[in-house]
């Protein structure tokens, strides 16, 4: 069954002691005014590593994979490992099936493009969910650095300590609370849909309801030694009514955190995103939140919301 109603929500990922998502220097990403931040690539790699392990009968088509020789894919590559039926195959509409026939797709888009001979195929999918960076909203941006030892010495090392074991170096975030805003319009698949024709998936109904699993408990799924610390913390989930015009602002801007903790929980002040809510009521059909009960407490939470455990 398709699905067609917009969503609004938010989704902070804690780290304390860890490093979310680093730069290609290992250290955590900060902005210009020093504030760490996320991508949205982290969100939606936790994400599909999740769907990934937890539903093996949906395709997860942007995951790196390896052949017989350890060589990460090519995107072409990728696509004849999943479709191997049709690895010639010219028909755009093929193509558009076989991608929408992946959850990941269906999610949250794709740019592909398959070299044929004599005939190249180029999709672009707007995948109806889009995420935000990730911005901290905890009020200290501090981490720091440590060096680790390797077991195994450089043979390349080019001076007198070639003979001894190599030193490596790793940077964590003392505590960040990350905050993604997220959007999901089932519309902007409409178009790719009709124009693929019949047997073309959209966006269905269960496929948001393992989204917003994964929202939950795919960054505490995925524990690998950076991200070891990171953890799902809350989730706020704003479903429109159905015909709703209503375009909320980045909910982001609409939580604040607060400097003290209370009985070790971080406490999260929605008063904002109260207000904006309780001004557009007649167009929202439910307002849900899950937390991580023994992280996080909640201030202010909008009248009707339904607040749950993660």
């Amino acid at each position: 069954m398709a699905y067609t109603k917009r969503i609004f929500g938010a989704a902070m990922v804690k780290a304390i002691n860890a490093n979310y998502n680093a730069d290609f220097s290992g250290q955590p990403r900060t902005l210009p005014n020093g504030v760490v931040y996320a991508t949205d690539k982290a969100l939606k790699y936790a994400v599909k590593n999740y769907l990934k392990e937890n539903y093996s009968t949906e395709k997860i088509f942007y995951f790196k994979r390896f052949n017989n020789e350890f060589i990460p894919y090519s995107l072409e590559d990728a696509y004849i490992a999943m479709f191997p039926e049709n690895k010639k195959a010219k028909d755009r509409k093929l193509v558009a099936k076989d991608l929408l026939n992946c959850l990941d797709i269906r999610l949250f888009g794709a740019t592909f493009a398959k070299k044929s001979k004599g005939n190249n195929v180029a999709i672009s999918i707007h995948g109806p969910v889009q995420i935000t960076h990730g911005i901290n909203i905890w009020g200290e941006n501090n981490f720091y650095s440590e060096q680790i030892m390797s077991p195994f010495r450089n043979p390349n090392e080019k001076n007198d300590d070639n003979t001894a074991t190599t030193l490596g170096r790793q940077t964590k975030l003392h505590e960040g609370h990350y905050v993604h805003h997220i959007s999901v319009n089932p519309k902007n698949l409409e178009d790719i849909v009709s124009l693929a024709g019949e047997g073309a998936a959209n966006i269905s109904v269960q496929d948001i309801s393992k989204l917003k699993e994964a929202l939950q408990k795919g960054v505490t799924y995925y524990d690998s030694a950076s991200k070891s610390g990171c953890e799902n913390e809350l989730l706020i989930w704003i479903t429109l009514k159905e015909k709703s015009k209503l375009v909320l602002p980045n909910l982001t801007q609409l939580m604040t955190m607060h400097k003290e903790k209370v009985d070790g929980k971080v406490q999260l002040d929605l008063s904002s995103l109260k207000s904006v809510l309780e001004s557009n009521e007649t167009e929202i059909e439910a307002v849900e939140i899950y937390k991580n009960t023994a992280s996080i407490s909640i201030i202010n939470p909008p009248t009707k919301a339904s607040i749950k455990d993660i």
